[in-house]
């Protein structure tokens, strides 16, 4: 009798799973979003009742979710269908609503308490997204891109792309493109109409990082999500892989790099402890699919399952090489449990960096060095290579993105990508569950 290929396994099991997940995923509205980038001081609640934490990258946002940033912080938030809203610093929201409607399209409220927040709004599949500020209500059912500012006197509309419309105290206001509405929040939110959009300190970052996924999510089929998509194809590519399919693989691992060596583990009421990979590029791996060990290749992800949200990413078993174990925190806790480098990823402010096999990427500010294919090349080559990062999203550098580049490498040291190491394997624990689905 023949013995079924790892690559049939995969499959055989994703299936599996799959079909277990249905029932639960047929009574499911709910939704998670992604909170995909954090610079600076930012704070979560994930309504839990324990209060605000330091947030980090590729934490998971449920309704009910706060969260603000303090004087240095900025946050970027991803819906599904790629649409993003990147808050300033000294800004909190709320995600009062995050469902899916009886026809399948998404719908998010989220509160704007104070501060400032730009919504480039790309409402695909008749996904609606409504922001209430001051006393206003501004709902987008149609491509917008937006910025927002809210304080106890005065609240700013600025619509950098579309027309919008607003309701509130002073009944409905149109506010086309390349026009300001400002409110009066203290004479029941009289308004008046500019046409021109003030400066602001910030527009540049998020111009910028408005180019970031418009770029690496192009030409990309791979996923019927678009959240996450840019960070895929920047931070690492595909491969066809004979026996297993398509693959995906970040850059600049090693042969003792595993997927689930860094991250932690954040409780999230009716879902429970979710992983967070640390890495700026983990969130459609460790939400669908599947990773698997690649003789030759090292650890791959296998893009599928998409109607299976999960909660513990999924694994091929192996006795190839080591893995991280999988293993939630006790029942009965919420405190947010930490592994390996854990979520805070240390962003270098030093003008030259290098990069060795093994970090996957972690540290490199998105879009701040130009071509990582070439110098991923370089590094499995020669074991490392000098970079010169430029600025993420810089205000005070508005050519901060795709701009930094390669210093080459000199001689041979480190390890490169390939075969498993030669310590004794153990036979890992596969993190098989997944939470009540937030797709219908």
């Amino acid at each position: 009798m023949s013995t079924p290929s790892v690559s049939r396994l995969s499959l055989m099991f994703l299936a599996a799973s799959l079909m277990a997940a249905l029932p639960a995923m047929a009574d499911s509205q709910a939704r998670i979003v992604r909170l995909s980038d954090v610079q600076g001081s930012v704070e979560i609640d994930k309504n839990t009742g324990a209060g605000f934490e330091k947030a980090f990258i590729n934490l998971p946002i449920t309704q009910g979710t706060q969260v603000r940033t303090g004087e240095n912080g900025r946050a970027e938030i991803e819906f599904e269908d790629g649409s993003s809203m990147r808050l300033a610093p000294k800004t909190s929201i709320e995600f009062g609503t995050l469902s899916t409607s009886d026809s399948g399209s998404h719908v998010s409220q989220v509160n704007l308490t104070e501060g400032m927040a730009y919504v480039n709004w790309l409402a695909k599949n008749s996904d609606q997204f409504t922001l209430n500020f001051a006393r206003e209500k501004l709902v987008l059912d149609r491509p917008a891109h937006v910025r927002v500012d809210a304080s106890p006197e005065t609240a700013n509309l600025a619509v950098i792309k579309g027309d919008v419309e607003v309701n509130g105290p002073a009944g409905q206001v149109k506010v086309e493109k390349k026009k300001t509405a400002t409110f009066d929040v203290a004479d029941n939110d009289k308004y008046s109409i500019e046409n021109r959009i003030a400066e602001a300190p910030l527009d540049d970052w998020d111009k910028e990082a408005s180019a970031y996924h418009d770029q690496y999510a192009k030409n990309s089929s791979s996923s019927p999500y678009g959240y996450g998509v840019s960070d895929l194809n920047y931070y690492g590519s595909y491969t066809n892989v004979p026996g297993y399919g398509m693959m995906w693989q970040p850059y600049f691992v090693g042969a003792g790099w595993d997927p689930f060596m860094d991250g932690a583990w954040g409780f999230y009421p009716g879902f429970g402890y979710m992983f967070a990979s640390a890495y700026p590029w983990g969130w459609l791996p460790y939400r669908y699919g599947n990773w698997a060990f690649v003789p030759g290749f090292g650890w791959m992800w296998q893009p599928g399952g998409w109607n299976n949200w999960l909660t513990v990413p999924r694994y091929t078993p192996t006795t190839a090489t080591r893995v991280s174990a999988l293993t939630p925190p006790a029942v009965g806790t919420v405190k947010t449990v930490f592994v390996g480098r854990g979520g805070a990823v240390p962003v270098s402010t030093a003008s030259r960096v290098t990069l060795n096999t093994g970090s996957a990427g972690f540290g490199i500010p998105r879009g701040s060095i130009h071509n990582l294919e070439h110098i991923n090349h370089q590094v499995t080559k020669n074991g490392f290579a000098e970079v010169r990062p430029a600025p993420q999203f810089s205000a005070s550098s508005p050519h901060g993105s795709f701009s930094g580049h390669s210093e080459g490498a000199s001689s041979p040291r480190g390890s490169s990508m390939g075969s498993a190491p030669a310590s004794a394997p153990r036979s890992p624990s596969a993190g098989h569950s997944s939470a009540p689905s937030p797709h219908r």
